[in-house]
């Protein structure tokens, strides 16, 4: 069986790598450098903090994955609410998490400020806390899986353009064109422009989140994401990674470079819920997918011809998982992920041609 993957992400590498295992001839394609889009620029926050069964089985293989491979590093993810709506969203999402056999528990605002002393928790509502979360390095993951398909004998092309004659003929630049019995397409926001040559329509808007890193600071801080003010940190190299800044933008015009006003906004919503303000060290910008029901679009659209996209900025770390999903779909054996995940992420349960907001609210930017 010979697979051509378009996309040189974490997931084209990782389905790669695992086809590969399988005794499956790859092929890969990546227009520019490895890790050069989507997932060179992830926070690299990894939870299984998820009330809905499907996305919980992906995180938490994911998570096993990641730590075999020696990957994951340790650190509790938090997640906090201000106002009373929020709150109460927190804690339902504790109790159907508990319920699918997670280890996330609620924590009074006091017990998260003697857990943690440096984080400010006047305001809070409601706190939680996942406790088999870790963080990834994504530079480090990018090699370690470039590493891993080489070993398994994947064909590796960078600075190559693909193109789709039809679905599972490949054409490059240099007037070549390659038939594989499959073809899966992991290649972001460029997925859907791939896949309107063939005349299939995909329901995949994007948008650009922003991210800043600022100096080490002399505190214990897990990851957190504030549901009330929309953002979030995590450790990075001794400093602290902080984001969102999220707007929808035009996906071949868009710029790499932080906004000021995001630096600025960012910077005081970190000091004022630590009390720490450490200077900015770096900041830059990437592209996210997001589909209509925040989902993303995992299967076939056609015959041998399969996507992997719209992760609504969580591919990195759902990665591991969904490449070995894919893997195991196309060799035909049964999906280590039991659950419905072929339903749910199925690429055709949209017409595509929907008109929607990639961050459900128009008005969602700052």
């Amino acid at each position: 069986m010979h697979v051509g993957i378009v996309g040189g992400g974490a997931v084209g590498l990782t389905v790669a790598g695992d086809l590969a295992e399988r005794g499956s001839a790859v092929t890969l394609y990546e227009r520019d450098d490895l890790g050069s889009g989507a997932s060179g620029r992830a926070a690299g926050i990894c939870y299984d903090a998820f009330a809905d069964p499907t996305d919980a089985a992906v995180a938490t293989r994911a998570l096993e994955r990641y730590r075999e491979w020696g990957l994951l590093s340790p650190c509790p993810y938090v997640w906090v609410a201000r106002d009373e709506r929020d709150a109460r969203a927190v804690r339902e999402q504790v109790a159907e998490m508990r319920a699918l056999g997670l280890d996330v528990e609620e924590l009074t605002p006091e017990a998260l400020g003697d857990r943690y002393p440096a984080i400010e928790t006047s305001g809070l509502t409601a706190c939680a806390v996942a406790n088999d979360a870790g963080t990834v390095d994504p530079d480090a993951v990018v090699d370690y899986l470039t590493d891993r398909a080489r070993t398994a004998g994947v064909t590796i092309h960078t600075e190559t353009t693909a193109a789709l004659t039809d679905p599972t003929t490949v054409a490059t630049p240099d007037g070549s064109e390659t038939v594989h019995d499959a073809v899966v397409v992991a290649a972001g926001p460029a997925t859907k422009p791939l896949l309107a040559d063939l005349d299939i329509p995909l329901a995949l808007e994007t948008y650009r989140a922003q991210v800043l890193v600022a100096e080490p600071v002399a505190a214990d801080l897990p990851s957190l994401y504030d549901a009330s003010r929309e953002f979030y940190w995590r450790p990075w190299e001794g400093g602290i990674l902080v984001g969102d800044g999220a707007h929808a933008v035009d996906p071949d015009a868009w710029d790499p470079t932080a906004d000021p006003g995001f630096v600025r906004s960012a910077s005081e919503r970190f000091r004022v819920a630590t009390a720490l303000d450490p200077a900015v060290a770096r900041s830059w910008a990437g592209r996210c997918t997001a589909t209509p029901d925040r989902d993303p679009l995992v299967g076939p659209v056609a015959d041998d011809y399969w996507v992997a996209t719209g992760w609504q900025g969580h591919g990195l770390m759902r990665a591991p998982a969904i490449g070995e999903y894919l893997a195991e779909r196309l060799h035909g054996t049964t999906p280590t992920i039991e659950v419905p995940l072929a339903e749910q992420f199925d690429p055709t349960r949209f017409d595509g041609d929907e008109t929607f907001h990639p961050l459900g609210d128009p008005t969602a930017e700052w």
